[in-house]
């Protein structure tokens, strides 16, 4: 993989298909006055302000970066990366991390409405106590493999998470699969009731007052195999649609090529919504712990 100047560059310890990106604090330095110039409100108001972001982090890198992780992404062998700042970067705030998140997806495509926070982004909290309706902020429930943007009738075609912050946890891994690492994607692959249409809905917090109906199951350009995928949203039909549910969510968690790894506060996931699954470990109980995700998906460029 070519050299990029202010990047380290390097497969993740745990797999070749996901694809470390680490910025150097000199990129970190030059950033902080083109960040400057706008204001979250700005971002949030003028979409166009978000593509300036992308350009100026782009233009450090020679203009490599935003070539680089497209081509990441839509290679089905790799499909995600991971950028890493340094934590312990005293210049590296929320803030700084909502626009660098902004500048790096801006650099893939346009990002998706997202209703849960009625703008382009979503920031959102896991602690001890929860009364929420969705496994997204249950602290202490494993949240099982799946894919974003299942009930939504956008183009999700990837996503990024960022960990803006984290205190007193242990547990909370990010969990990852690959579907051509899938033990049972022969089987599932063959079975047709996952090409059947399911319905998707969602709960109140989501503020989506729809539903959508697509299959489990489809097939790329290529013929392989995609998915759109989560356990707690289809609503199936008949007996024959809930017992595909439930061998396929078990075939999903029982998977021993699953990858578990830490990722570090002010890092961003990014991944091909389309063959990469992702979950999270259950965190250990503590009172005092917090986590604040950021969210961003949405759809490639058109050119």
């Amino acid at each position: 993989m070519d050299k990029i100047s202010g990047l380290e560059i390097s497969n993740h310890k745990k797999s070749s298909r996901i694809i470390n990106i680490k910025i150097s604090d000199e990129i970190i330095d030059k950033l902080i006055f083109p960040f400057h110039k706008f204001d979250i409100v700005a971002l949030e108001y003028k979409p166009f302000t978000r593509f300036t972001l992308a350009k100026s982090l782009d233009d450090l890198t020679n203009n490599k970066l935003g070539k680089l992780i497209n081509s990441i992404l839509r290679d089905r062998s790799t499909g995600c990366f991971i950028i890493e700042t340094n934590e312990n970067n005293k210049k590296i705030d929320d803030i700084f991390l909502v626009k660098l998140s902004t500048a790096i997806s801006h650099l893939i495509g346009v990002p998706n409405y997202d209703s849960m926070a009625e703008k382009y982004y979503a920031r959102f909290h896991i602690k001890d106590e929860d009364q929420s309706d969705s496994y997204l902020r249950k602290a202490y429930t494993n949240m099982d493999l799946h894919t974003d943007g299942t009930y939504v009738d956008e183009t999700t075609d990837w996503l990024l998470m960022t960990k803006i912050e984290e205190k007193n946890t242990e547990g909370g891994e990010t969990a990852l699969l690959h579907l051509d690492d899938w033990e049972h994607y022969e089987e599932f692959s063959k079975d047709p009731v996952g090409k059947q249409n399911f319905t998707w809905g969602s709960p109140k917090s989501k503020n989506i007052d729809y539903k959508v109906e697509h299959p489990v199951f489809s097939n790329d350009k290529n013929g392989k195999l995609q998915i759109s995928y989560i356990d707690q949203f289809p609503e199936p039909k008949n007996m024959e649609q809930g017992n595909f549910l439930q061998r396929l969510s078990d075939a999903l968690e029982e998977s021993e090529n699953k990858i578990i790894t830490k990722i570090p506060t002010g890092s961003s996931i990014v991944a091909n919504n389309y063959f990469w699954l992702h979950g999270r470990k259950p965190f250990k109980k503590n009172k005092n712990l917090i986590r604040e995700l950021l969210r961003i998906r949405g759809s490639f460029s058109i050119n």
